[in-house]
């Protein structure tokens, strides 16, 4: 049975590190062992009860500093590089990298001939030119790399090496989604899940409330509230703070299953402009409950929704449309009952035990 070692930069509550932990709890509960490397804190944190886990744990943070940022990205890199070379000499070790950051212990594995797999969660090409260069490095240092969507796969040079498999939710998180289209439609609740970051969408959201004030919006932000004040202050947003009227927001949670079981539509804004979202998360944990989502016109995450099927998917700068289809969602049962049960059955196909299988054959 291989020895997995597996590194990831920052660990909190979004998408990567919870699909992380979903995989591997499937590889603990089968026997690997497994040396986990991130940051103190977040989700990953709660496998720490598996006794065939070792986390090995820094100090870590984001900062909105370019210098400062990339200063403490790099003294990680640095640490994780020279940390890895404690399984040199542990033959049946694979080195497990998820998303593009974590390129020091990737380097090292290399180095010692390790076999290095890379989890690729986010689309380099629609960003910067510092993740081009991470995907570069990746495409030469990795022996197999996972996108989670065909999407994602296609601006890949290399095709040798490279499987598709898409994210999915554990069951001890679908068990405890409830599944009831006539409360959720009475609800006339739009829900979404997002970060401070610009082109994620939070302005529009807040319009979008505004715009329709017969109905609640609910704002769940991965960040703390004192990024989140200091957002709405230098967007001239004060007189929401905390929401207001018809819109509440939230700081980051480490649980969001009560979110998902009281709303009645998840919207995903990531402007395509700004980025292209790979996969989506938050989309699929709301179809996992049977709410119907709104999403982008591109991107992994547009390959989960059919139009009038089980969601739509629209423009995000076309802020009319999505008012239309909310206004039309919200107001026709029948299309509403249709919308939510197709989500329930679309969720299906993102089986967990079909991801891990995967995932432990490449």
């Amino acid at each position: 049975m291989k020895h997995i070692v597996c590194f990831h930069l920052f660990n909190d509550y979004s998408g990567s590190p919870k699909v992380l932990k979903m995989v591997l709890e499937g590889l603990l509960k089968k026997g690997y062992p497994i040396d986990l490397v991130s940051s103190k804190g977040g989700v990953l944190d709660e496998l720490l009860s598996y006794k065939n886990l070792r986390k090995h744990s820094y100090p870590y943070k984001f900062s909105n500093n370019p210098l400062l940022a990339m200063l403490r990205y790099s003294l990680v890199q640095l640490y994780t590089f020279f940390l890895a070379f404690r399984w040199l000499f542990r033959k049946d070790v694979v080195f497990y990298i998820n998303t593009l950051l974590p390129v020091g212990p990737a380097l090292a594995g290399r180095l010692m001939c390790k076999r290095v797999v890379y989890h690729y969660h986010e689309n380099a090409f629609v960003k910067g030119a510092f993740y081009k260069t991470l995907a570069a490095l990746m495409q030469k240092l990795a022996h197999e790399i996972i996108c989670v969507s065909k999407y994602q796969a296609s601006f890949l040079k290399r095709t040798n090496g490279v499987t598709v498999v898409p994210n999915a939710l554990p069951k001890e998180f679908t068990d405890r989604l409830v599944f009831n289209p006539e409360a959720a439609f009475d609800r006339k609740t739009v829900l979404m899940l997002s970060s401070l970051k610009e082109y994620k969408g939070t302005r529009e959201f807040i319009t979008l409330s505004q715009r329709l004030p017969d109905y609640k919006f609910v704002l769940v932000i991965n960040d703390t509230q004192k990024n989140i004040d200091k957002y709405l202050e230098n967007n001239n947003l004060t007189n929401i703070k905390g929401g207001g009227g018809n819109l509440t927001i939230y700081e980051r949670q480490s649980d969001v299953i009560p979110f998902y079981n009281s709303t009645s539509l998840v919207i995903n804004l990531t402007n395509p402009q700004l980025a292209v979202e790979t996969f989506g998360l938050t989309p699929l944990e709301a179809m996992s409950a049977g709410v119907p989502v709104i999403v982008p016109t591109v991107g992994g995450i547009a390959e989960m929704v059919e139009d009038d099927v089980n969601g739509y998917k629209i423009d995000v700068q076309n802020l009319d449309a999505i008012e239309s289809k909310i206004r039309q969602m919200f107001e026709d049962e029948q299309l509403y009952s249709r919308l939510s049960n197709n989500a329930m059955q679309y969720s299906k196909r993102y089986n967990p035990c079909d991801t891990l299988k995967q995932i432990i054959y490449s």
